[in-house]
């Protein structure tokens, strides 16, 4: 079993890691296309000498920084996961079990949560600060930003999917070796309300897509726009500025002239003036970056005369190179802006209109669905708090959720047809049990009425030696009223002690009567623990004696103490405990086991230990769960099994036990006095 835990948990970081790999390799050469980069503006000279640093080196260190600072809660998730199913496989007691159970589940459900919000958030915080600190530009900076976001939100939807399977698979584990413990953690859960809601679910996986879609599919339409202009603008001042070329100039003062001739498609374009050593003018005074410098120096001729400002910013040109006279080079061009406010705003208006429509449609759906499985559980909520087997649940749709009521119905009628076969057979089967149990006692019984029936035959026949005494001496002078006195106080001892075995064989035979009734049977009457006591050693006497095992009785609370319930019932569960403590001694002979009833705030705790073979962890996992034995042929498992529904059952109290092998085991019988 810790295998399959390895085994899962070794899924879990495995998925966290290669998702957001593969999105990022997905991603590396999509970004430049999806963000309409310059031509040759990335991992080249031309970027270092701008940015100090390239595009691939940029994304490597970005994506480290994001899938490390994520891994890095992760590993602490995982180690903690991992040190709670370490001390839950090292537990034996149940409250660590169960709090161990606890801080597991917990962990699980809250882990993709946790990872989901983090990788959705890291991006947001480290994006922008990395891009400000190489001085990007605030239009770069957002649309970077948007495709990373929304790239790497869709890598935590997938790993959120995908890593609560396997979350639920370590529960699923769990759950098959301790059912009980984890169905009430669940029922603790529910009463809560620590749960997440299906609804908030399905948005937390399907509303992050949709926002994706809208970031990408506008991001891409207005990039596309952009570029559609810049070729318009381009290929309409082609044969504007081409025929410069063909002129020759004295010097920079003729060509400013020539370039201020010429006649813009619009108001807002500018022309300039760049030369071969950096320095620049423009027509409106405004200053050129240090990209678009670069580039019309490196990459002018290459493209075609196009230029570019800079990565991702909506501002193109077209350029020409220069030779004059006096043996400068100059670069003369003209810049136009290609950005579509109009189109961006009715992008942006549309955007955000679909995404509030998907929003509430979402929304509806999801609450709805919701609904309908709240309609179902509320149903089986009802049939449980009712205990109504033969009601049945409304089918009202024709999806899948009705599919799970008509299965459920199904189970249902089989589970109600087994219950009353299980009725019917079960008080045959409790009175095999118990006819079983009382034959043990026979012997025992048998020998424990010998000795008392013994001593009253020799005191009748005393009293017959002295009622013939007595009749003789009625007339005989020789006797006077001393003898007569002596006769009748040795005639008194006899009945003592013919009433003191009477009212032994009346104890015995109330005991034995007491057991002749059915583990099932609802009396409830007052008894005290001094006759609890008194029952179990009478019945036990016997099968101690001849074990040759000697039983400690001790109490820490007055023995008048008085208990409500069915005393023939517990007395048959302790006496199984003894039994079953015999058995734990394997024939071995002058041994003690002990019996402690001790009394706290809320409940009276009947306790029963040996210092046997105890038990090995195979049997502890399955007791109290299904009819188990240690004693092969000779037993069916059925004696603690009914013990233990007895006090749940009966006195709506608790059997607890502590085992170790070569060690001995202790069971602890805990009624509630509230």
């Amino acid at each position: 079993m810790t295998f399959n835990f390895r085994k899962l948990i070794n899924k879990i970081i495995i998925i966290y890691l290669a998702i957001p790999f593969l999105i990022c390799l997905v991603l590396y050469p999509l970004l430049p296309i999806l963000l309409n980069y310059p031509p040759n503006s990335i991992d080249n000279s031309f970027q270092l000498k701008v940015d100090g640093i390239t595009y691939t080196q940029q994304y490597i260190v970005l994506v480290c920084l994001i899938i490390l600072l994520s891994c890095f809660l992760l590993f602490i998730r995982i180690s903690r996961l991992k040190r709670y199913i370490v001390k839950l496989s090292c537990a034996h007691s149940k409250n660590a079990i169960i709090e161990f159970l606890s801080k597991i589940r917990t962990t699980c459900l809250n882990t993709p949560f946790l990872l989901y919000y983090l990788e959705i958030s890291i991006p947001i915080v480290v994006l922008p600060v990395s891009f400000i600190m190489i001085e990007a530009y605030n239009l770069t900076i957002i649309k970077i930003c948007l495709i990373y976001i929304s790239f790497f939100t869709l890598a935590s939807v997938i790993s959120f999917i995908s890593s609560q399977k396997e979350f639920k698979n370590i529960l699923i584990n769990l759950h098959a070796k301790y059912p009980h413990e984890m169905d009430n953690l669940a029922k603790n859960d529910k009463k809560n309300k620590i749960n997440k809601s299906l609804y908030v679910k399905l948005i937390l996986q399907i509303l992050p897509l949709a926002i994706i879609a809208l970031i990408i599919t506008s991001l891409i339409g207005y990039t596309q726009a952009c570029k559609k202009t810049g070729e318009i603008y381009y290929s309409a001042y082609i044969p504007i500025i081409s025929p410069i070329k063909n002129h020759s100039y004295k010097d920079l003062s003729d060509l400013k002239n020539t370039l201020n001739s010429l006649t813009l498609l619009d108001n807002s374009h500018t022309t300039f003036i760049l030369s071969s050593n950096g320095t620049y003018e423009t027509s409106n005074n405004e200053l050129l970056t240090p990209f678009l410098v670069e580039y019309t120096l490196q990459n002018s001729e290459s493209e075609n005369s196009r230029i570019f400002d800079y990565y991702c910013l909506d501002y193109e040109g077209i350029v020409q190179k220069i030779y004059t006279l006096d043996g400068n080079t100059y670069y003369v061009g003209i810049l136009y802006d290609t950005s579509q406010p109009m189109f961006l705003n009715f992008i942006l208006i549309s955007g955000f209109s679909i995404l509030l429509i998907i929003i509430v449609t979402l929304l509806y759906i999801t609450i709805s669905l919701s609904k309908e499985i709240r309609l179902v559980t509320d149903s089986l909520n009802k049939i449980v708090k009712n205990n109504d087997l033969d009601n049945t649940l409304p089918a009202s749709s024709e999806d899948e959720i009705n599919d799970l009521i008509v299965s459920f119905n199904d189970v249902q009628k089989m589970t109600n047809s087994n219950i009353k076969k299980i009725q019917e057979n079960q008080d045959l089967l409790i009175e095999k049990e118990r006819l079983a149990s009382l034959g043990q006692l026979v012997g025992g019984i048998a020998h424990n009425l010998k000795t008392p029936i013994m001593s009253i035959a020799g005191a009748a026949e005393g009293l017959t030696d002295l009622t013939k005494e007595y009749d003789t001496s009625i007339d005989d002078p020789e006797v006077n009223s001393s003898d007569h006195h002596e006769i009748a106080r040795d005639m008194t001892e006899w009945i003592e002690k013919i009433k003191t075995h009477t009212s032994y064989m009346s104890d015995i035979i109330t005991a034995v009567k007491g057991q002749a009734v059915t583990l099932s049977e609802d009396t409830e009457d007052a008894f005290t623990i001094e006759e609890l006591l008194k029952r179990i050693n009478i019945l036990m006497r016997h099968e101690l004696k001849n074990a040759l095992i000697e039983l400690r009785t001790n109490t820490t609370i007055d023995t008048s103490f008085s208990l409500k319930g069915n005393v023939n019932s517990l007395v048959q569960v302790i006496n199984n405990l003894i039994s079953n403590a015999i058995q734990a001694y394997n024939g071995k002979t002058n041994e003690v086991m002990d019996l402690l009833v001790e009394k706290t705030e809320h409940e009276i705790v009947i306790s029963v230990k040996d210092y046997g073979c105890g038990m090995p962890d195979e049997v502890q996992d399955k007791l109290f769960k299904e009819m188990i034995t240690t004693k092969g042929k000779n037993g069916t498992g059925l004696g603690l099994f009914m013990s233990y529904s007895t006090i749940r059952g009966h006195f709506n109290g608790n059997i607890t036990f502590e085992s170790e092998l070569g060690k001995g085991t202790v069971f602890h019988v805990i009624l509630p006095l509230d």
